[in-house]
């Protein structure tokens, strides 16, 4: 983040058992099973939770079927809630299947080959972590998979599926300096709490900061300011749906930036690709990527726009905060030139029609060097050095005949 002096920035994450993220995750289980056998479906699923009631709803249109009750039971219990000691059970919990069909009115638009919806969708990318992710959420991310690794590997038993984190760097002049703040709050049985039974006990304390939170952010960046709040409630026991309704699409920022960038508002899980608030927002952040990886910006937000039936974007918009070592509408010709932004071009690009879904529904669809994260490769890097250093050279010459 381009900024001089000192300040601090905040992200959060959450872990799957949030309500929220079991949300998005069926959602997008739900996206994938269509995905699977129906490449060409159509995929709109909400998801609602509750205590001990599920409701999955939305619009699908599609040649295969998809058994929703054993798919949403089966991912609740990936996640972790297979036990009524949580509040919530794959078991026993209420599964409700609302889901009806596209509307005529929208489809003749999609058909064509146009956007599935109007807005405006941002990606982003900045030197500040390997993977050109602003640094906070990044760390965050870690610490909430840290937290479930942690308790699937049954390392510490105590943990439950339900968790969030939340962490504060300090930046010098644009750089990250320090850890200042770590927050870190985590479902928990019982048996952690000290005798008044209205916290955790300083060594369970103690534990989740050398076993979660240290190994995550190394000795470089914690000094001996750096402030650790473990569940600063006090305890956690009751968490999941039991203790909070969840609704897909509530994490956007955590699904994104953490903050760092603008948002368009539109969320991702349970949408297929044809859906621009979800397909455009990845090319967006695989464009921002690469023109940073290409060393034409340190920092980079890339805005698209589209029309609802409409295949070309009808705005692109870069922005380098004072970055880039060309002007920013350079960098958006040489964009429009080495990209295919309309909703099939992007789909093609990025390999969208696959069941690849389920695995981005929690810890962020950015940053992430896995399998099906597509929009994560830097492959035009060359591509648009290349044009940019072309560009430079025409314009050079260009200037010196007009001079002449």
């Amino acid at each position: 983040m381009h900024r001089n002096g000192r300040h601090y920035f905040t992200s959060e994450s959450v872990t799957e058992g949030h309500p929220d993220k079991v949300c998005d995750q069926i959602s997008d289980a739900v996206l994938d099973a269509v995905m699977k056998d129906d490449p060409m479906g159509r995929v709109a699923c909400e998801t609602f939770v509750t205590r001990g009631m599920l409701i999955v709803g939305g619009e699908i249109t599609t040649k295969t079927f998809v058994d929703v009750d054993n798919l949403s039971r089966r991912v609740i219990r990936e996640i972790g809630y297979d036990h009524p000691k949580f509040g919530f059970s794959c078991e026993t919990c209420g599964v409700l299947n609302a889901i009806g069909t596209q509307s005529p009115d929208i489809a003749q638009g999609v058909d064509t080959g146009g956007a599935g919806d109007q807005g405006m969708m941002f990606g982003y990318a900045v030197r500040e972590t390997p993977e050109l992710m602003p640094l906070p959420i990044m760390l965050a991310h870690k610490l909430t998979r840290r937290l479930a690794e942690l308790r699937k590997k049954k390392v510490l038993p105590y943990l439950g599926p339900d968790g969030k984190s939340q962490v504060t760097v300090e930046y010098l002049d644009g750089r990250p300096l320090r850890v200042d703040t770590v927050v870190v709050s985590t479902q928990h049985t019982e048996d952690i709490l000290d005798r008044t039974g209205k916290k955790i006990t300083d060594k369970a304390r103690k534990e989740i900061i050398d076993t979660v939170v240290r190994p995550v952010l190394g000795k470089r960046l914690i000094d001996n300011k750096t402030q650790f709040f473990i569940n600063p409630t006090g305890k956690f026991v009751v968490g999941g749906p039991v203790s909070d309704t969840g609704v897909t699409g509530r994490k956007i920022i955590v699904d994104t930036y953490g903050g760092a960038a603008a948002h368009g508002g539109g969320a991702f899980s349970g949408k297929d690709p044809t859906k621009v608030d979800r397909s455009a927002c990845y090319m967006a952040r695989y464009i921002a990527k690469n023109v940073v990886a290409a060393g034409l910006a340190e920092e980079c937000s890339v805005q698209l726009a589209y029309a609802i039936g409409i295949a070309e974007p009808v705005g692109l918009y870069i922005d380098t905060y004072g970055t880039g070592v060309r002007s920013e509408q350079r960098i958006a010709e040489i964009v429009r030139k080495n990209f295919d932004l309309t909703p099939r071009g992007i789909i093609a690009t990025l390999k969208l029609r696959r069941p690849i879904y389920r695995n981005t529904a929690a810890y962020g669809h950015f940053g992430r060097n896995e399998p099906g994260f597509e929009w994560e490769r830097t492959d035009k890097a060359e591509a648009l050095k290349h044009a940019a250093g072309a560009a430079a050279s025409k314009n050079g010459r260009k200037q010196a005949a007009l001079a002449a």
